[in-house]
């Protein structure tokens, strides 16, 4: 047992060894250079490079040398994607932020759940979390709420989880209430995701119109009513449609409500 523990560490090492090599080489490498390389006989090499190739870490160029797969450079484009957005999106972010007084938050959509890529703190200590990297649901969040109803993203399959007593759990329900966020432009929630945070969020568009990211103002019940949330939202919209982008394969919005 635990010489299978050691070898199967030392095959792992080998082959991370072998995968930073084939990342970091300036001219993609041959089987025979990777083995000469780091003393390995060619046909473990082989082995352990084609485990790595079976799971999209690497593939082969026309020549046999080994690249980055295809999981490792969309993994990078979709990071670099995200920083272009965060840098494109966060004047907008501390600018609600001081208006408001409030948190910004900057969201787009995640594998299972959302994806908070950005945040502007309040100015106050009560209320304030760092929700970036945090699991958030779509449907208990103001952020995800816009993403659904704009086919961002789609609804789970299976129960909604119920984070308090206000989340909602009813599909139907649900839908409802995503209609109402297209009719207005904005998405609010009450006490959804945890109790006594409310949140107003509005979506963010690409040149052709799609929905690919949602900025949202969250804090505490005790400073925010729902005639503050309407007000905000009304803002974060009108915020979103004056923010002046680059027209060149960048971030585009639309007019509230827009499909």
């Amino acid at each position: 047992m635990g010489q299978a523990t050691v070898s199967g560490t030392r095959a792992v090492d080998r082959a991370t060894a072998l995968l930073t090599h084939i990342i970091t080489a300036s001219t993609p490498p041959q089987l025979g250079v990777l083995a000469r390389e780091f003393d390995i006989p060619k046909s473990t090499t082989s082995r352990l490079i084609s485990a790595l190739e079976r799971q999209g870490f690497v593939k082969r160029d026309r020549n046999g040398a080994f690249l980055p797969g295809d999981v490792l450079t969309r993994f990078a484009r979709e990071q670099n994607q995200d920083s272009v957005l965060v840098a494109r999106m966060r004047p907008l972010l501390e600018s609600l932020a001081t208006q408001t007084g409030e948190t910004a938050n900057l969201a787009i959509a995640g594998n299972g759940s959302l994806k908070i890529i950005d945040q502007v703190d309040s100015n106050f200590m009560l209320g304030v979390t760092n929700w970036i990297e945090r699991e958030v649901p779509y449907h208990c969040s103001a952020l995800g709420k816009v993403l659904l109803a704009y086919g961002a993203i789609a609804i789970q399959s299976g129960p909604l989880p119920k984070l308090t007593s206000k989340s909602i759990t009813n599909r139907a329900k649900l839908l409802t209430e995503l209609e109402a966020v297209r009719k207005t432009g904005y998405a609010i929630i009450d006490g959804e995701l945890e109790d006594g945070l409310v949140a107003v969020a509005a979506p963010v568009r690409e040149n052709d119109g799609r929905v690919i990211a949602s900025i949202s103002i969250s804090g505490p019940t005790t400073r925010l009513a729902l005639k503050d949330l309407n007000r905000i939202g009304l803002l974060i919209v009108e915020k979103i449609n004056e923010a002046t982008i680059p027209p060149h394969n960048q971030i585009k919005h639309g007019k509230a409500g827009a499909a």
